[in-house]
Parts: structure tokens; C-alpha cells; sequence
């Protein structure tokens, strides 16, 4: 009997010890959009792609209820061919966490780093398949180590070159 209380206490992520909890409540896409402004042309050229990307985060208080917030991970997704815009995505992918009884530079970590991370593979998922059923060769975008790109925000910030805002944005390219 003892040890399905403990059992249920570790399976709320520390909610009945008092410890920290942390939780992803829902995942959701809160704005998609995807333009292919060459076709059908396009289709009719050599295809060359060479694909842009821009991340950004941002984190805010969701409601009432302390601890619950809403981290959305945006991506804009440009491919050329020949100097050509063959299609452009964008996607803000959000989810609502729970994040309780952290320091605050823990939980900012986690809103800014651990929270994207976890977005990223279903706004990638998203923009595979739009690129697909666009009629393009398939797109797979690389990991993003959120990580690095955090530190990298919170070192800006320190040497007062940051632009503002809670959130981080970072551009990228690879080859389609």
C-alpha cells in the first residue's frame, strides 16, 4: 500500500512531495501557413534547393494558475531553386507546460531550452509533410541544439547586445 502512494507521487512528477513538477499539458498548432508562389513553373525547372531557416521562442504565463505556461517555437522555412522562391512555411508550434517549484534560472532553462526542444519534432513532422504534399522533393530539417542557442541568448544578454524580449531567434541554412 505504501508503495502506490510512492508510486503515484513520482508519476505526478513530485506533486504530493512538494518538489519541483514538470509536465507538457498539450501540444498545438497555434499558426501554419504554406505558399508555394512559383508553381506550377517551378515543377517544370531543375530543382536545386537551398533552404533557409529562422527559429524563434518565446514563453509567457498562461491563465491564473502559477507555474503554467504556454512556450511557442516558431519556424520559417524558405527553399530557392535557381534564385527562385520554391515554397515558404511557417509554423508557430506551441505547448502549454507545467513547470513548478524551480529555481528560476531552471525554469528559465526549461521554457527556453528544454520546452523548444521538445516542440521541435512535430513542428518538423508538420513541415515535412506540407513540403510533400506541396509537390516538392521531401525536407527534413536537422536537430537544433536549443542548448547552445540558449546559452548563446543569455550570453547576449549579459553583454547588453540583445535585442529584447524573452525570447530567442536564430537563422540557418541547409540544402534541400
Amino acid at each position: 500500500m505504501a508503495e502506490d502512494n510512492q508510486t503515484d507521487a513520482a508519476a505526478q512528477g513530485g506533486q504530493g512531495s512538494g518538489g519541483p513538477e514538470f509536465s507538457m499539458q498539450k501540444v498545438f498548432i497555434k499558426d501554419l501557413s504554406f505558399e508555394a508562389p512559383g508553381a506550377p513553373e517551378i515543377f517544370l525547372k531543375e530543382w536545386k534547393g537551398e533552404t533557409g531557416i529562422q527559429l524563434n521562442t518565446q514563453a509567457r504565463p498562461v491563465g491564473e494558475q502559477e507555474g503554467v505556461y504556454e512556450v511557442e517555437l516558431g519556424l520559417t522555412v524558405t527553399t530557392e531553386s535557381n534564385g527562385e522562391t520554391g515554397y515558404l512555411v511557417e509554423i508557430k508550434q506551441a505547448g502549454v507546460f507545467i513547470v513548478r517549484g524551480f529555481p528560476e534560472e531552471q525554469r528559465n532553462q526549461l521554457l527556453g531550452a528544454y520546452c523548444p526542444n521538445a516542440l521541435f519534432p512535430f513542428a518538423r513532422e508538420t513541415v515535412a509533410d506540407l513540403v510533400l504534399k506541396g509537390g516538392f522533393p521531401q525536407l527534413l530539417l536537422q536537430p537544433v541544439n536549443f542548448d547552445a542557442l540558449y546559452a548563446k541568448h543569455l550570453k547576449e544578454q549579459k553583454e547588453g547586445q540583445a535585442s529584447g524580449g524573452n525570447g530567442a531567434s536564430v537563422t540557418a541554412s541547409q540544402n534541400a
